[in-house]
């Protein structure tokens, strides 16, 4: 008599597998019966650095993460210092001196974990030397072909005004740099005066102290557009049969390719589709009908979002 207990052969494990991933990919999961777990900072965590650290452990389908601060606790509230959202475990704000609760939930599109326990914490007044401001926009390693840039920073408790540098030599010569200026608030607009990768960074001060230095973050300006696309095929004037394989060749520097498909007039779009960004170098076209002459052309955009020049468009006829 063979024993009911015998292993599944691996074909089955595989094929149970990969529709559970399946499932997953097309039902979103509930995760209102989940918990977030708070790690840093612990409960009743007391400190003079104004800056804080929030770190929670991730919850698996959750795609964001909802952090609220208040002053005093939440029971008896004082103010909403922050409500925001953010894509990973981990956040860090300046707050003022003074007594503060936090609390995070997971959520994604469909459903939400409860919020964790709150956990007070204690921000000490001290020197503004301690300190530093945190940088809010440009993100760090921003791409941008707009010279126009407005720099943001976060407030510091004990600041009544901010220097803010901006570099291309990683601020090696202080008598050298592309702008050094004080400001009262938390932000400035600066045209960045030709193609270069820069550096920026921020420090608070007030009448009798220095903060420390931000962190700091690059901006790189690339106003310079890619060159000419060469089409491939179908060559120019010929007759085709449907679908028409329109191919182009790969670009260097080119993040993704804008499609241009024109009528017979050579000038309006062939219809609402047009023009189409993709990211190959080729698409297949089968909306015309025979007899139908249609133009084609492709530019090349990079990855700052600067868009090159088309070059003389081709057309074919379908038959």
């Amino acid at each position: 008599m063979k024993s009911p207990f015998f292993p599944r052969p691996a074909g089955i494990i595989i094929v149970f597998s990969l529709l559970l991933t399946s499932c997953k990919d097309f039902i979103e999961p509930s995760i209102d019966k989940r918990q977030v777990t708070l790690q840093a900072p612990s409960d009743g965590y007391s400190s003079p650095k104004y800056n804080v650290s929030f770190w929670w452990d991730e919850v698996e389908d959750a795609l964001n993460y909802r952090l609220q601060i208040v002053s005093n606790n939440f029971s008896s509230p004082g103010g909403l210092i922050a409500d925001t959202v953010v894509n990973r475990n981990t956040f860090s704000m300046n707050l003022d001196p003074g007594v503060y609760q936090w609390r995070v939930r997971a959520e994604n599109g469909s459903s939400a974990t409860a919020y964790s326990t709150a956990r007070t914490l204690t921000v000490l007044q001290s020197s503004i030397k301690q300190q530093a401001v945190e940088l809010s926009l440009p993100a760090n390693n921003t791409l941008t072909n707009k010279s126009l840039t407005s720099f943001q920073w976060s407030s510091l408790y004990g600041a009544t005004q901010y220097r803010i540098e901006i570099d291309t030599n990683n601020f090696v010569n202080e008598s050298a740099l592309v702008y050094d200026q004080t400001v009262p608030g938390q932000q400035i607009n600066f045209s960045l005066p030709k193609d270069m990768i820069y550096q920026w960074r921020v420090r608070a001060e007030n009448d009798t102290a220095q903060a420390r230095w931000s962190a700091i973050n690059q901006i790189t300006l690339d106003k310079t557009s890619p060159g000419k696309v060469t089409l491939n095929s179908p060559i120019n004037n010929q007759t085709v049969n449907n679908p028409v394989n329109l191919q182009w060749q790969a670009l260097s520097g080119a993040a993704k390719y804008k499609l241009y498909v024109l009528k017979a007039d050579s000038t309006s779009n062939f219809n609402q589709s047009f023009p189409m960004i993709v990211t190959s170098t080729n698409y297949s076209f089968s909306a015309a009908t025979a007899g139908t002459r249609v133009y084609w052309k492709v530019s090349a955009i990079d990855a700052a979002g600067n868009e090159g020049d088309t070059g003389t468009a081709r057309n074919f006829t379908v038959q």
